[in-house]
C-alpha cells in the first residue's frame, strides 16, 4: 500500500512492467504464516480481497468466473465424479462449486496452508463455508507429497494452486503431473490452474510438452477474470477417457443452480482458443 490514499498495486508482473493498481477502504488482516504473507483488504470497486504474498487471490466480484469455471467444467464431463481431490483451494470457492454436484459424494482437500483456510472462513464465509459440508475433509499437507501416497483413487483431481512462483512452483512439473496421473482411477479427469494465454506463454508451452507424453487427452481452457493479471486465466484439462466438448453432459450442466458465470455454452466456447494458443499445445 502507498501514498495518502490506500493502494494494493498486484506485485506479480511489476518486473515486466506492468501492474494493476486497486483503491481500498481498509485493511481487514495481515498475517504471516510459516510459508507466506496472507493479507485481505476491502476495496471500492471489487469487495474484500485475498492476497498472499501481495498478489491476489480472489475477490468477492468476481471470484465466480475462477471457480464455476475450474469445477463445473470437468464435473460435467465425468459422469460418475463421487471422489474428488482438490490441492490447495484454501478460500473454499472450488469446494462450494463441487458441492452443487448431487453426484459427489466425498470431496478431499488438501491445502499447504492452514492459515489461509482460517483467514478464509473468517472474511470469505460465503466460500469457506463449504468446508462444513459433511462430504469435506481437508488435510494441511504438501500437495506433491500427498499425491503421491494416493493409487486410483481419485474421479477428479483439481489444482486450485497459486501462480507458479514460491511454494506452488513444484505443482506445474511433470513429476507432479505424472503423480496425479497414478492417483485418477481408470476414467479419471485433472484440472489444473494454468495461468495466462497472454503473459505465460513458456509456461503453457512447458506444461503441454509432457502433458501430451502423460495423458491420452490435453486441452487447455480458459475463463475472464478482471482481477487477474491480463484479465484472463486458464486451465489445463487432463483426462484418460473423456472429452472436454464430445463427452460434455449438457443436461447435467442445465440442472445447475446459482451459477453467475458457467453455463452450455460458455463450457464449449471456452475451449475456443485464439489461433496463437493454439500453438502452445504443440
Amino acid at each position: 500500500m502507498n501514498g495518502k490514499e490506500i493502494w494494493i498495486e498486484e506485485k506479480l508482473g511489476l518486473e515486466k512492467g506492468r501492474t494493476l493498481k486497486i483503491k481500498v477502504k481498509k485493511l481487514r488482516e495481515k498475517i504471516k504464516s510459516k510459508y507466506q504473507e496472507i493479507e485481505v483488504v476491502e476495496s471500492e470497486p471489487f469487495g474484500k480481497i485475498l492476497l498472499i504474498d501481495g498478489v491476489i487471490m480472489l475477490t468477492e466480484a468476481d471470484e465466480f468466473c475462477y471457480h464455476e469455471m475450474i469445477a463445473h467444467v470437468p464435473l460435467c464431463v465425468h459422469p460418475e465424479a463421487q471422489k474428488v481431490l482438490v490441492i490447495g483451494g484454501g478460500d473454499g470457492g472450488t469446494v462450494r462449486e463441487i458441492l452443487k454436484h448431487q453426484k459427489v459424494k466425498e470431496v478431499e482437500v488438501c491445502e499447504l496452508d492452514e492459515k489461509v483456510v482460517e483467514v478464509s472462513k473468517r472474511h470469505f464465509p460465503s466460500l469457506a463455508s463449504s468446508f462444513n459440508d459433511f462430504r469435506v475433509k481437508v488435510y494441511f499437507e504438501d500437495g506433491s507429497k500427498f499425491i503421491k501416497t494416493h493409487q486410483k483413487e481419485y474421479d477428479l483431481i483439481i489444482v486450485d494452486s497459486s501462480d507458479y512462483i514460491g511454494p506452488a512452483e513444484v505443482l506445474f512439473q511433470r513429476e507432479f503431473y505424472e503423480a496425479m496421473f497414478q492417483a485418477l482411477t481408470d476414467d479419471g479427469i485433472v484440472v489444473t490452474q494454468a495461468e495466462s494465454f497472454f503473459y505465460d506463454e513458456k509456461l503453457i508451452k512447458s506444461l503441454f510438452s509432457f502433458i501430451k507424453e502423460i495423458y491420452p487427452i490435453g486441452e487447455y481452457y480458459y475463463t475472464l477474470v478482471p482481477t487477474y493479471p491480463s484479465g484472463v486465466i486458464g486451465f489445463t484439462f487432463c483426462s484418460k477417457k473423456y472429452y472436454p466438448l464430445n463427452d460434455f453432459n449438457q443436461a447435467e450442466a442445465l440442472e445447475l443452480n446459482d451459477l453467475k458465470y458457467y453455463n452450455p455454452a460458455i463450457h464449449k466456447a471456452a475451449f475456443c482458443l485464439p489461433t496463437f494458443v493454439q500453438a502452445y499445445k504443440n
